[in-house]
Formats: C-alpha cells, sequence, structure tokens
C-alpha cells in the first residue's frame, strides 16, 4: 500500500525534523575536591572557568579542565564576580557574611569586605565601577567600590533576592524569589527605582539578559521563563522551562536564551525579531545540572553537576565522592 502524507503534515515533520539548537555534549571533565557547588564563571578573557566546589574556588582551563589552580578558606562559597580593569576578583562567602577579594593573575586572596547576612549571587557592574553581593538572609545588596574594596553602601530590598544582573548602563536588576518580583536598581546612588510582578511567574532564580533588545529572561520554579521590557516592566511573554532553574544565559552571537534546570534539562529559546520567542531544544544534560555558564565566543555552555545521595540527617542531598564534574556542550 502507497502511503500518502498531507503536504502540511510533510511540512510540519520537515520544520521538526530541521529545528533544534545543535547542541550536544562535547566532553566532560572531573573537578575534585568533596563537598557542594553553586555558580561557575568564566573569565572570557583568559580562558579560566571559576567553579565554587565545597568551601574553594577551583579555577580550570575551559578547553581541557586541567586545573590551574584553587583559591581555598572561603566558607559557603556561592559565587565569583571578576573585574579585570581592577585586577581583582571577588568571592562572595555565605557562612562568613563577607567577600573575598583575590589577585586575578596570582588567584590569592588579598582580603575581606564585610556584606549583609548570607551573601549569595555576586555580580560586577562594570559600567559604574561595583561589586554587589545578593544576601538571601538579610533581605539587601551590598554594594562594593571595586578598585579598593570598601563598602559604598547597602540597599534594602524588602525580599530575599536570587540573582542579579547588570546592563551596562548603571542599571540592575535582582529578583526576589519569596515576592516573585524583579526589582531595578540604582547601585550609585543605593535605590531601587522599580519593583515589578513577575506574573504568572512564580519563585524566581534565573536571570539573564540582552542589552540591545532590552529584554530581561527570568527563570521561575513553576517552570515558566518570563521575558520582561527591562524598562517598562511590563511581561512580554512566558515560555516552557523544565523543573528545579537555577541559572539562565544568553547568547548575543546566536540569540540562543538558556535555561539550566536540575531536572537534567536546559531549555533552549531563541530570541528573534519583534518579540518572537521559541523554544527550539530541550538539551538532555545531567540530574542536578541545575547552574550554568556560557563563553559567548565559542558558544559552549558550563554544566557543573553531581551524582546525589539522600542526607541522613536531612536538608539537602550529599554529593557522592569523586562524582563532581563540568558537561560541556557546543555545536562544535
Amino acid at each position: 500500500m502507497r502511503l500518502r502524507i498531507p503536504l502540511f503534515a510533510l511540512c510540519v515533520t520537515l520544520l521538526s525534523a530541521a529545528s533544534g539548537s545543535g547542541y550536544r555534549v562535547l566532553r566532560t571533565f572531573p573537578v575534585s575536591g568533596p563537598g557542594g557547588w553553586d555558580y561557575v564563571t568564566l573569565d572570557a578573557g583568559t580562558g579560566r572557568l571559576f567553579v565554587t566546589h565545597g568551601d574553594a574556588v577551583v579555577v580550570l582551563d575551559a578547553k581541557n579542565g586541567k586545573e590551574l589552580g584553587r583559591i581555598t578558606d572561603t566558607p559557603g562559597v556561592h559565587g565569583v564576580a571578576l573585574v579585570p580593569a581592577a585586577g581583582r576578583g571577588y568571592i562572595s562567602e555565605g557562612k562568613a557574611d563577607a567577600a573575598a577579594i583575590f589577585d586575578l593573575k596570582t588567584l590569592k586572596k588579598l582580603g575581606t569586605v564585610p556584606t549583609g547576612k548570607g551573601p549569595d549571587a555576586i555580580i560586577a557592574d562594570l559600567h559604574d565601577g561595583l561589586v554587589l553581593t545578593f544576601n538571601g538572609h538579610g533581605n539587601d545588596a551590598t554594594v562594593i567600590e571595586a578598585a579598593t574594596g570598601k563598602v559604598h553602601g547597602t540597599i534594602a530590598l524588602g525580599g530575599r533576592p536570587e540573582f542579579a544582573v547588570a546592563d551596562g548602563q548603571g542599571h540592575v536588576y535582582a529578583n526576589l524569589e519569596d515576592k516573585s518580583e524583579l526589582l531595578q536598581l540604582d547601585p550609585r546612588a543605593l535605590k531601587v527605582t522599580a519593583r515589578w510582578p513577575l506574573a504568572p511567574g512564580e519563585s524566581p532564580s534565573a536571570l539573564t539578559m540582552d542589552p540591545a533588545s532590552r529584554r530581561l529572561f527570568v527563570g521561575c520554579h513553576n517552570q515558566k521563563l518570563v521575558v520582561l521590557n527591562a524598562d517598562t516592566g511590563k511581561v512580554v511573554t512566558t515560555l516552557p522551562i523544565g523543573k528545579g532553574v537555577d541559572a539562565a544565559r544568553f547568547d548575543p552571537g546566536t540569540h540562543f536564551v538558556f535555561a539550566s534546570c536540575g531536572d537534567g534539562t536546559t531549555t533552549v529559546i531563541h530570541e528573534g525579531k519583534g518579540d518572537h520567542f521559541e523554544v527550539v531544544d530541550m538539551l538532555q544534560t545531567r540530574r542536578s545540572a541545575r547552574t550554568m555558564e556560557l563563553d559567548p565566543a565559542t558558544h559552549e555552555i558550563f554544566l557543573p553537576f553531581a551524582e546525589l545521595q539522600p542526607n541522613p540527617a536531612g536538608g539537602w542531598p550529599k554529593v557522592v565522592p569523586g562524582t563532581f564534574s563540568i558537561l560541556v556542550m557546543g555545536r562544535n
């Protein structure tokens, strides 16, 4: 019997076959040492990958995973912010209520700066020469002068911050996980300049931005990625993502938005013209691969993961020793 396929169905089939991001697993490299992890940060100028792991920051060669150094004694480490113009980096130390300062060339610690309670996310606002820690237990942000390491001041946020991004024009945006809000900040003036609801998004975690189109992308725990206008706060659209999102990145070269989730998926969304957004792929990564970094030059993404086991004492699962690794995906 001859199979006849309607023209419309054939077009849909061909479109589906041609769609997708083209991403696949390129390599995986192990990272030594015990403990959990949080954010991972790339120094695009040197190709060094800063991986928060246990109570240390492990510095790797992003091409081959070779360990280049280790910054130790960073209790409760969460994230790393890099300020190349000042030759410094900053590390949020959640258990010490402080940010460590280190030399970008030697990786040696230069000192610490007091912050609010429980600093978690940390970003550099290069436009204003500032570093900001977002303090999950203090419901505030500590603003630090990047060149000197001195505290510029504190911004009360009115909720628990999760992540933040700078637009390069003097604005910083931060999401409040417990309020389902996005804040616009003026860090130099130490002010909250706007407060926007994220509905239908709930419990935001991940945040990234396309500075050219002035669009913000907020990954929420009710499996939605909310797109907002960065000037008005208007919700443009929402798109489906996986479960347990914790990081998002925007690639200006491909106009892909990535949302990495602990369920072992990373959703890839394409930003088109005229506020047209489309899910083009759901990459199968590894369970627990919830945080992520992007190399805008190679378009590769880096996803830390490990095998987990229940914690007899309750709370967060424990990492199975020897399983912590970095998964690298790309289109090469």
